[in-house]
């Protein structure tokens, strides 16, 4: 089973390869994907004959209880069925109706086959987690489908729609399957059946499960989206929408009825969404005049039968919906594709303006009348099968079977009009012309069309490879029979059939009253009106605490902290009694000097003041950590924050010096209480959550394993590069990101331009035989130039870019490491460029930032790449012994390799952000500058 998702995946992969190469020729060799599925599926029917199951399980994320948990039963084994065997079809019908000069094929048939994967690990899925992640992604794909044609309003509109229902149901049946598993003990659904779980809370899940179902089966009141997608190609229609994707929330409701059925609300729900859906889409398809349109609001329409029938929970209705289920696959999707053929070869599916089809297309029109009649339950075909099956199932509910003859008769109606519609002739039409259709068009729904006719006198084979799933229901078996005798389901099915042929008939005195009788607001319309609500809301939200005050939004969120957290605290009062305050009397002075700085900083009126005091409370935090005892956070600390202070000095140049030109000495107070309390608050839910702890911490175990498994002394590189280097690997990730974005934002041109050249009007180049101390010097303007500052540039520059090799290479087992060497090489470029401005810098990092990044980040990764290929396990440590002449034995940890590649993040995030809020803040600066100077020459020009 596994297999085939992963053929599927690769198919998917290569789609559009093979496209480019044998164009829509390639869907041929793609079919065999979902062909494959549906081999496999043949072959395992004598395993699932009886009743019996194949499982396979495959470990994926164990903390979460996902496993790729596949298990092939009855209900599965159908499924796969039809979505292998019209996935393979639809792909060969393909070939033949996509156009070759179709936009973005390769895609449009990598994601279809994608689809048909994602489809058939939702049938096979044991796990309700697993489950949920192949329905998403089946709507993920239909969202692609649907939207194929992004130039056309209706098919954006349409795609968005199935998108936002079908994943707000998806998110509410997420939920419900959380409080199922969480309630058993297990996400398995094959445990779950053996130990089905009570209380109260079920029948809270059962609705929530029941919203994502319905959703997804397009069942009221989620019916909008499905007429509204049939702007998606017709190929796309036959298979998502008839045989494939709104057959997963029927799937999922014969799925859990043999557990659910007994809850409460099951029955309820389910009868009344399915018969109101079966009424209201018969009652709709008859208005249609475009033949799609007729199918879809058909398709609902036997949608909300099938709900109602596989909801039920009994062993008669639950063998009648799976042969419904069957017979609806074949017929709806051959009568798709006979619209695809009618749409192709004449340009239009207006049935107004079709006539004498008949004759000039005879065996689609014999294929399409074939599954018309299965539609409409006419004997022998399988359609009459489970129909008749379904009104036997509900000959014990008398106001059910009612409303199901009702919508039955209805569903003849329909189908008489679409043969009608597309293929009778029609006085007063004129002729269309018709192309012939080619071999791809006409083969899928020929063989639907036989697979329809033949089903239904093999009824009793079929009935008993399905029976096993009925067995799981109370009941009495009723098999599934082509010719059960005289008995009143076939007085019923007579019944519907006349009742069916005279609505069509009497279609034109019914006219005035189907003109009449629709809602006063369609679905699309309420959809549209719903989504323009919540539109209409945000912005007024929006225009209401959106006002483009930081301050305002920040002073906000630290209220609500204050409020809430901190008011719970006290109330509660969870710290631990006693609490020391301190370890020595030099921690209370800078902590005294901490909060003088912070309170100052708040209330400051000049921006470079306020920074001042901040970069005090970060050193001071640091003088903590040394008081402490803990000289890799101090070291790291005191780094962090020089590298912020500088950061900042380059920001502010393009900031004015003042945070604001009133006095605010009102406001000023305000911060500094805010800030106060938020410190308070942040302290004691600090002390409250180190007092609440009843468990020996895990990092007690961290100086053993440092040195036994990652053999290193500093536990504090080793839970960097050892202990938690995926945590470091995101991180990294995010400083990738975050550099982008900030250069991103200040960056106007490109990054990629050459490098500017030395000289111009911001100063002055070296002469032939100038000796200078630092070659971009000369371009400073001679204020900015310092003479001792280049010197001392000069002097330490390299001594520092080696010290910070040093702290990478030693910080395994001395206070170091990647990230801290990574600093301190920041910190001498940092000096360069102040020394020597945006030229020197160049010069002394001629390298791009985002190849130091990426190399950086290609490093950390490829090693645990390596990793897991030598070892078996992801960022897994090795110690590497070695012996030198003149030094001895010592060893290497490859975890250095991972450390290298931190290092070299760093220095790439650092060069990105100097070369945005330094060069290039220089070059804004220096563009600026001249333009005033131009602007002022022009000006005295003029007074001349």
């Amino acid at each position: 089973m596994f297999v085939l998702l992963i053929l599927h995946l690769v198919a998917a992969l290569l789609a559009p390869l093979l496209v480019r190469w044998w164009g829509r020729r390639a869907c041929y060799p793609l079919a065999l994907a979902p062909a494959a599925a549906f081999g496999w599926a043949v072959a395992r029917t004598p395993a699932v004959r009886d009743g019996g199951a194949l499982a396979e399980t495959h470990p994926w994320i164990r903390h979460l209880e996902l496993d790729l948990a596949l298990r092939l039963t009855t209900l599965s084994w159908l499924m796969t069925l039809l979505v292998g065997g019209i996935g393979a079809l639809v792909l060969v019908y393909c070939a033949g109706y996509l156009s070759p000069t179709e936009p973005e094929l390769g895609r449009f048939v990598g994601v279809l086959v994608a689809f048909a994967g994602a489809m058939l690990g939702l049938v096979l899925a044991d796990n309700l987690l697993l489950l949920y992640v192949c329905w998403e992604l089946t709507t993920v794909f239909s969202y692609l489908l649907i939207g194929h044609h992004p130039e056309r309003r209706a098919s954006r509109w349409a795609a968005a729609q199935a998108l936002t229902v079908t994943t707000l149901g998806g998110l509410a049946m997420l939920v419900g399957f959380v409080m199922i598993g969480q309630r058993a003990g297990t996400y398995r659904w094959s445990e779950i059946v053996a130990a089905p779980p009570g209380g109260g809370h079920l029948t809270v899940a059962v609705l929530l499960v029941l919203v994502g179902a319905l959703a997804k089966s397009a069942v009221l009141p989620f019916t909008a989206w499905l007429p509204a997608a049939m702007a998606a190609p017709t190929p796309v229609s036959a298979y998502l929408h008839a045989a494939a994707m709104v057959k997963a929330g029927v799937y999922l409701v014969a799925l859990l009825a043999p557990v659910l059925a007994h809850t409460p609300p099951w029955r309820p729900v389910t009868a009344v969404a399915g018969l109101a859906t079966l009424i209201v889409g018969g009652w709709a398809a008859l208005r249609q005049t475009d033949l799609k349109l007729l199918l879809a609001y058909g398709t609902l329409s036997q949608l909300g039968l099938l709900v109602a029938v596989t909801g039920v929970g009994t062993r008669e209705a639950a063998l009648a919906g799976l042969a419904l289920l069957l017979a609806h696959a074949l017929f709806k999707a051959t009568l798709f594709l006979v619209v695809g053929i009618v749409d192709h070869v004449t340009g239009t599916r207006d049935l107004r303006e079709l006539t004498g089809l008949w004759r000039r297309l005879p065996l689609p029109g014999t294929v399409a009348l074939l599954a018309a009649a299965s539609m409409a339950g006419v004997p022998p075909l399988v359609g009459f099968v489970a129909k008749e099956a379904v009104l036997y199932a509900f000959l014990d509910d008398p106001l059910t079977l009612g409303v199901v003859l009702v919508g039955s008769a209805l569903t003849v109606a329909y189908s008489v009009r679409f043969v009608w519609g597309a293929f009778a002739d029609k006085p007063g039409v004129g002729p269309v012309t018709v192309r012939r259709p080619g071999r791809a068009l006409l083969v899928p729904p020929v063989l639907l069309g036989l697979a329809s006719l033949l089903l239904g006198p093999l009824a009793g084979p079929v009935g008993a490879l399905l029976t096993p799933y009925a067995a799981g229901f109370p009941g009495t078996d009723h098999p599934l029979a082509l010719w059960s005798g005289l008995q009143p389901a076939l007085g019923l099915s007579v019944l519907v059939l006349a009742a069916g042929g005279l609505l069509f008939l009497g279609r034109g005195r019914l006219a005035p009253a189907l003109a009449r009788l629709r809602a006063p607001m369609s679905g699309s319309e309420l959809y549209e009106g719903v989504t323009h609500l919540f539109d209409r809301a945000a912005i007024e939200l929006t225009s209401r605490i959106q006002r483009g005050s930081l301050p305002q939004y920040l002073g906000t969120i630290l209220a609500v902290l204050v409020l809430l957290p901190g008011g719970a605290m006290l109330l509660v009062r969870p710290w631990p009694v006693p609490t020391r305050l301190w370890d020595s009397p030099v921690q209370a002075v800078v902590a005294l000097v901490v909060t003088v700085a912070a309170v100052l900083a708040v209330g400051a009126r000049t921006r470079l003041t306020a920074m001042l005091l901040v970069g005090v409370t970060g050193y001071g935090t640091a003088m903590i950590f040394v008081v402490h005892g803990a000289p890799d956070l101090a070291l790291t600390q005191i780094l962090v924050e020089t590298a912020t202070i500088t950061l900042f000095v380059l920001a502010l140049r393009r900031l004015p010096p003042r945070f604001s030109v009133r006095p605010l000495r009102r406001s000023r107070w305000i911060r500094r209480g805010i800030g106060v309390t938020v410190g308070a608050v942040l302290a004691g839910l600090a002390v409250a959550a180190a007092g609440s702890r009843r468990l020996p911490p895990i990092s007690v175990e961290f100086p053993r394993l440092a040195v036994e498994q990652a053999y290193g002394h500093n536990v504090v590189n080793v839970i960097l590069v050892d202990i938690r280097a995926w945590d470091t690997v995101g991180e990294m990730s995010v400083l990738v990101v975050a550099a982008t974005g900030v250069a991103s934002l200040v960056f106007e041109r490109s990054r990629t331009d050459p490098r500017p050249r030395r000289g111009g009007t911001s100063g002055g180049r070296p002469r032939p035989g100038q000796r200078v101390w630092l070659r971009g010097g000369p371009t400073l303007h001679e204020r900015r130039r310092s003479l001792v500052f280049e010197v001392v540039t000069r002097l330490i520059f390299h001594s520092v870019v080696i010290f910070s090799l040093f702290l990478l290479f030693s910080g395994h087992n001395a206070p170091g490491g990647g990230f801290v060497g990574g600093l301190v090489a920041a910190l001498a470029l940092t000096l360069r460029y102040l020394a020597g401005g945006r030229y020197e810098l160049e010069d002394a990092a001629p390298v791009g930032a985002g190849t130091v990044l990426g190399v950086g980040l290609g490093t950390a990764v490829g090693s645990g790449v390596v990793a897991l290929v030598a070892t078996g396990n992801m960022l897994d440590s090795s110690r590497i012994d070695l012996r030198l002449p003149g030094i001895g034995d010592f060893y290497l940890v490859t975890s250095l390799i991972f450390d290298v590649g931190v290092y070299l993040v760093v220095i790439g995030l650092a060069l990105d952000v100097l070369r945005a809020l330094g060069a290039e803040v220089d070059r804004q600066i220096q563009a600026g500058g001249q333009a005033a100077r131009g602007l002022v020459a022009d000006r005295r020009g003029g007074q001349r």
